[in-house]
């Protein structure tokens, strides 16, 4: 009888499990633990990620991405100002308490991080090799950004699940461990065994390089490229052969401007996720304008540097004024110079999508020309910067010759892809024509007759010029890395003749907490680090000091 009992007993015991199981399985399947590892196609993980490099939107409602830093950081380096006279980032400030210049730390981290690391990890499972070698390509590219950006940041613990404090890595480890997954995602970009698949990586990918898989390795070998030429100011540069490394691996990545890689957006509908951050639609921009110092360089009134010439690009690239001349602002003064009396109202530049009233922050997509229409195109490396590269590479070793060649490249590389994805809402009569991009590059004041005249100052102005909008960051990079107003390290002259920061005297118009330096770093995101990695935000200074940003980073340093 008791054996019985037992039995029944042991088949309740088994029944009840297997019907809790039974439950267990279909409650999981109803309310699927967000928490968990759930597992999804690589293939729709893809887009999401390519969306983070411009901007995207976290559920959260948090933005992240190179967009949203850019219209900060182009006010150190004076791409644009804002309206406001004062203003905190055209001061060379930044701000504690917010996430603002967090958009790359959340994009690398958040955007890309876990995401990513499914696409290595299920990808090397399911032998999708190219979608593998994708994965490192996005992860390398986002340490270069990230460390270029903030100096220190979180390395070997970025996705370590069971901490919740983190410590942080420095510069040269960062950049070594770009390095090394560039070479990575290149040896599974060359693979074509296992279950690569052209179609499905296209249809992944098609809002960036379409699975152009030979446009992927270029993306590749321009971050390698960028990871040398960054170190242009180190006094290293030549004998540990970074220059030698710069140019070898920007003349492998793009060289033509069909293969540039250009984030662009479907732009299907008024939602934002569809479309640029810096178009019309979204209206993130409407209260900068282009700064003084750029509209200066194309329309010939920078007195050291293409004096005298007017830069068939600023058509494109730049809003003409009232008056159809091109001027811009200070971005520590805003439009005060503009109302004050000072300089005529209709000087004023019109907003990037070329309203004609001085204080507007809307416009039409009608009117949006270059890199502030809603489906873009936003270039995320270009043929034209490479060659940039490989002119300053070069000039530091000596080598004018080759400077100028791949100078004057660089140059007419930058007009044609203005006259490819850009020919749109140009005045009539004001289109590069093979004449006037023929007259502009055969000017003296541009392209020294020759090598002997080339300078640093060319090839970095015309850089400066050609990734006006859309290449913030490495602009900063540039700017940093020369220290805004250091001098050429060949002839001891200024590399951005023109260019002059905020200045402390008469007015003291840097912002003050910098204590009378410009800003090197931005600060890591506050709503992750400033609330619960304080010990190591201390350990670095960021948390208890307010000058951290001009802490100068490891890449401009001697």
């Amino acid at each position: 009888m008791q054996h019985k009992f037992l039995k029944s007993i042991a088949f309740l015991a088994v029944f009840g499990l297997l019907c809790m199981s039974s439950c267990k399985k279909k409650i999981d399947e109803a309310y699927l633990n967000p928490n968990a590892p759930v597992r999804v196609p690589i293939e729709t993980i893809l887009p999401g990620v390519i969306g983070g490099f411009t901007a995207f939107n976290a559920a959260s409602g948090s933005n992240f991405g190179l967009q949203i830093d850019d219209v900060l950081l182009g006010r150190y380096i004076q791409y644009w100002g804002s309206t406001t006279n004062g203003e905190n980032y055209g001061s060379m400030g930044g701000t504690v308490g917010s996430d603002n210049t967090g958009g790359i730390w959340g994009a690398v981290y958040y955007g890309h991080g876990q995401n990513v690391n499914r696409i290595i990890e299920w990808g090397t499972e399911e032998q999708k090799w190219d979608f593998v070698g994708v994965g490192l390509a996005i992860r390398a590219w986002g340490w270069l950004e990230l460390t270029n950006q903030y100096g220190d940041a979180i390395l070997k613990e970025a996705f370590n699940t069971s901490l919740t404090q983190f410590h942080y890595d420095t510069q040269p480890e960062f950049y070594d461990s770009c390095r090394a997954i560039c070479f990575r995602a290149l040896s599974y970009l060359n693979r074509t065994d296992g279950n690569v698949n052209p179609a499905k990586l296209a249809e992944s990918d098609f809002y960036f390089n379409k699975g152009d898989l030979n446009k992927w390795k270029k993306f590749v070998y321009g971050t390698l490229a960028r990871s040398y030429i960054d170190l242009s100011s180190k006094a290293n540069f030549i004998t540990a052969h970074y220059a030698d490394s710069a140019i070898k691996y920007a003349g492998l990545a793009m060289t033509t401007n069909a293969e540039n890689s250009m984030a662009t957006f479907s732009s299907a509908n008024s939602s934002n996720g569809f479309n640029s951050y810096f178009g019309p639609t979204r209206s993130n921009i409407g209260t900068i304008r282009q700064g003084s110092y750029i509209a200066n360089l194309m329309s010939g009134r920078n007195d050291s540097a293409f004096t005298g010439v007017n830069d068939p690009r600023a058509w494109y690239m730049l809003s003409e004024n009232a008056n159809g001349t091109f001027r811009g602002v200070t971005p520590w003064l805003g439009v005060t110079e503009y109302l004050n009396g000072a300089t005529p109202t209709n000087d004023y530049p019109k907003n990037f999508w070329r309203n004609p009233s001085v204080i507007a922050t809307t416009g039409t997509e009608d009117s949006a020309r270059y890199v502030y229409q809603n489906k873009g195109p936003w270039p995320i490396m270009t043929a034209s910067e490479m060659q940039f590269i490989i002119a300053e590479a070069y000039y530091r070793l000596g080598d004018k010759t080759k400077a100028r060649d791949a100078y004057i490249n660089g140059i007419n590389l930058d007009f044609d892809l203005l006259k490819i994805y850009y020919e749109k809402a140009i005045p009539v009569g004001r289109s590069i024509t093979a004449a006037n991009q023929t007259a502009y590059v055969s000017s003296p004041a541009v392209v020294p007759p020759t090598a002997a005249g080339l300078t640093l100052t060319h090839i970095m102005l015309q850089k400066y010029i050609a990734l006006y909008g859309w290449g913030t960051h490495q602009t900063w990079t540039d700017m940093r890395k020369y220290h805004y107003t250091g001098p050429d390290p060949l002839t001891g002259n200024k590399v951005y003749v023109g260019f002059n920061p905020p200045p402390t005297t008469p007015i003291n118009y840097l912002i003050s907490t910098n204590n009378g330096k410009y800003v090197y770093r931005s600060r890591p995101r506050y709503n992750s680090e400033y609330l619960y990695n304080v010990p190591e935000l201390t350990r670095l200074g960021a948390y208890q000091n307010l000058d951290y940003i001009t802490y100068e980073c490891w890449f401009s340093q001697p």
